[in-house]
């Protein structure tokens, strides 16, 4: 299988495109993702990238470089728990094309190969159809239900709990 996307990590320079990819998707994102949208939001997110227990990775088109996703690893432990929080998002323009399939899978890759985790999870709301079926072709394993885990837009919200080992990992 040839990809369409790489990642890499986000640089100061990459304000402007990020900014304006979270104003043209917002309304696609709500009420999933709240990304940053504006410059000083945008700068605080990739100095939050620099942080130990963070790693932000931007997704770009093969072809052109265009960023096109976001994929986020938040609470990274190490240790005996060697655990990260997955969070993902894409631009509306790219949406439905298989293309965060093959980006997050690579931000996967890049979790248990390069910061050497041994779990993956994402915290995902029942409602969000698309999200959960990207984990499902992933093969994340459905682990549970927590009740009002996560405070979003003002609201606590249910989300289901979905994981990866390494051991369960297909690399491709």
């Amino acid at each position: 299988m040839s990809l369409r996307v790489f990642i890499r990590k986000p640089t100061k320079e990459d304000c402007q495109e990020l900014v304006s990819l979270h104003r043209r998707s917002e309304k696609f994102h709500f009420p999933w993702a709240f990304p940053p949208l504006n410059e000083q939001e945008c700068k605080n997110y990739i100095n939050c990238c620099q942080n130990e227990d963070f790693e932000g990775l931007l997704i770009c088109h093969l072809t052109d470089h265009k960023i096109i996703g976001v994929a986020n690893f938040s609470q990274i432990f190490y240790r005996a728990f060697q655990n990260v929080y997955l969070g993902y998002y894409i631009d509306v323009d790219f949406a439905g094309q298989g293309l965060m399939s093959e980006g997050v899978r690579l931000a996967i890759n890049y979790a248990f190969d390069t910061l050497n985790l041994h779990r993956v999870e994402t915290n995902i709301q029942p409602e969000n159809r698309a999200s959960i079926n990207l984990v499902k072709r992933l093969d994340f394993t459905k682990e549970g239900f927590s009740r009002r885990y996560l405070k979003i837009n003002g609201e606590w919200r249910d989300h289901e709990r979905w994981a990866l080992t390494v051991e369960d990992w297909v690399k491709s």
